[in-house]
């Protein structure tokens, strides 16, 4: 039996639509963040020695990071329905988004979120205008640009095409779906028509309605 080891408000959630999407069976173990730091809890640590999430249980596997997941998961449960044909250019795009994903859109999202934590923290007020002098020049001058263009990006690619591997859905959006949606929560910078009909496709999904259902996850915006 599959388990996957469930913290909210993380990445596992695209792992647990995955499952859905593959209609194999599992189990979920929930974790709750750390209500001050918002950290995974210690408990995760028993399970992998980073105590992060995603983390599945299987055959006697332990696999961590979200893109490893896929690949395992795809390579023993698919059987050819969520991964393009080896030597096409669907393949190909698939690969790089994939790995695109947790490389290069994650990054720069997690920084705008730390940031804007740190901004937002409790602190002595002579210190806050210090830090929000550390803190403006690096959202405005590198995190903003960056993502404004990562987003135009996304942008182009699904105004030709419907998915992100071309034009049928694949393991790739999954894991897409994942900057895609903190980007539409938490980046401030507007999505394009594009991108908000993939978010309005995969909500769309009744593997994903499930998913949420089953990880207790609240609905994601257009």
């Amino acid at each position: 039996m599959i388990t996957l080891h469930h913290l909210e408000k993380s990445r596992s959630q695209a792992t647990l639509w995955l499952l859905e999407e593959l209609g194999c069976q599992y189990q979920i173990v929930k974790y709750a963040r750390n209500a001050k730091t918002q950290l995974a809890p210690p408990e995760l640590l028993r399970v992998h020695p980073l105590g992060k999430s995603p983390v599945l249980t299987d055959a006697g596997y332990t696999i961590a990071e979200s893109g490893a997941i896929v690949e395992y998961l795809v390579g023993s449960y698919d059987h050819g329905r969520l991964c393009p044909p080896t030597g096409t250019q669907a393949r190909s795009r698939y690969t790089y988004w994939l790995h695109y994903a947790e490389g290069s859109a994650m990054p720069p999202l997690v920084m705008k979120l730390v940031f804007s934590m740190m901004a937002t923290a409790p602190m002595p007020f002579f210190v806050r205008p210090l830090v929000k002098s550390i803190l403006r020049p690096v959202q405005t001058t590198f995190l903003d640009p960056t993502l404004t263009r990562h987003i135009g990006f996304w942008e182009s690619t699904l105004a030709t095409q419907t998915w992100f591997a071309g034009d049928e859905f694949s393991a790739a959006d999954i894991q897409m779906s994942t900057p895609v949606q903190m980007a539409a929560l938490r980046s401030g910078i507007p999505l394009g028509p594009a991108v908000r009909g993939f978010i309005e496709r995969i909500k769309a999904r009744p593997a994903f309605q499930r998913a949420l259902k089953a990880g207790g996850e609240p609905r994601i915006p257009a």
